[in-house]
């Protein structure tokens, strides 16, 4: 399993203050009766809660796909959240060919002393970690970003 990722580090300098409606942009109808307001939002304020701990990812792989997580996307990993059932992480899983990985993290056999990496997409296989195996949950995705259109 090549890595799946490609890491950069959050870069956080200057705020850079974005139009943003807090409104909301509605899915449904337009409503008429909605004033054109705008404000302005720091997208580093918003996706970064602890930003010595955050990094950024690049997904290359496609191994989450069914869970709208696709090659290209960016993600945004915080390594001060501490995993949970159901988190989708970044982990590393050692060995020759192993490397960085996104799954999501299932706990449930946690007692028997194993914790599972699974995929959301059938050709791939669920990876299982043990206490003699060599598995690092490297940080908890907080958000993903992909763009609309490729």
């Amino acid at each position: 399993m090549p890595n799946e990722v490609e890491f950069f580090t959050v870069g956080v300098g200057e705020p850079t203050a974005l139009p943003f409606f807090p409104e909301g942009i509605r899915a449904g109808f337009p409503s008429p009766a909605t004033d054109y307001e705008e404000e302005a939002i720091d997208l580093n304020r918003e996706l970064i809660a602890h930003r010595e701990a955050t990094f950024y990812a690049r997904v290359k792989g496609e191994s989450m796909i069914d869970a709208g997580i696709m090659p290209g996307d960016l993600l945004v990993v915080d390594r001060a959240i501490e995993p949970q059932h159901g988190d989708i992480v970044v982990a590393f899983v050692g060995g020759e060919e192993d490397g960085f990985t996104i799954k999501e993290l299932d706990l449930s056999e946690k007692e028997k002393g194993t914790v599972w990496l699974v995929p959301h997409n059938k050709n791939y296989q669920r990876i299982r970690i043990t206490p003699e195996q060599s598995g690092v949950i490297w940080g908890v995705v907080t958000y993903c970003i992909h763009k609309s259109k490729r």
